[in-house]
């Protein structure tokens, strides 16, 4: 089953971080979000429906807090996923993943743990003060 055929990334705003930028900072978006480029910071998630897509050519390094998540390239830090997390063949996780779905294709590499969590609230989402505090 490919990501592009079981997800519809077409429907809502859609956010590009292309190839050639960097983001260095916590970045908040809503509804799609695309990564070509490098963003070191957590990326988090406003809203349900959200979804993520980190393409081969990007780099997040630190974590994702999305309902959905598709990683096609590499990420330094732990995945939170209240709804679905698909690791696609070229994908490369440095971190834990928190999930209620999981979609794993041949070639995937994560070095981490698998934290099932079948009640989506039990999934954890940082809080402003959170990220405040951990940036201190």
């Amino acid at each position: 089953m490919s990501a592009n055929k079981t997800r519809d990334f077409s429907s809502g705003n859609t956010t590009l971080i292309s190839e050639s930028t960097r983001i260095v900072g916590d970045l908040h978006f809503t509804g799609n979000l695309e990564i070509e480029g490098q963003v070191t910071g957590n990326v988090l998630s406003s809203e349900g429906g959200d979804r993520v897509r980190v393409l081969p050519t990007g780099v997040v390094t630190g974590d994702i807090h999305s309902p959905m998540a598709v990683i096609n390239g590499r990420v330094e830090g732990n995945i939170y996923s209240s709804e679905e997390v698909h690791l696609v063949a070229n994908s490369y996780v440095e971190g834990n993943l928190y999930y209620v779905l999981i979609e794993i294709e041949k070639g995937a590499q994560i070095n981490g743990t698998f934290v099932y969590q079948p009640n989506p609230d039990d999934i954890k989402v940082l809080e402003n003060d959170d990220i405040a505090t951990s940036n201190e």
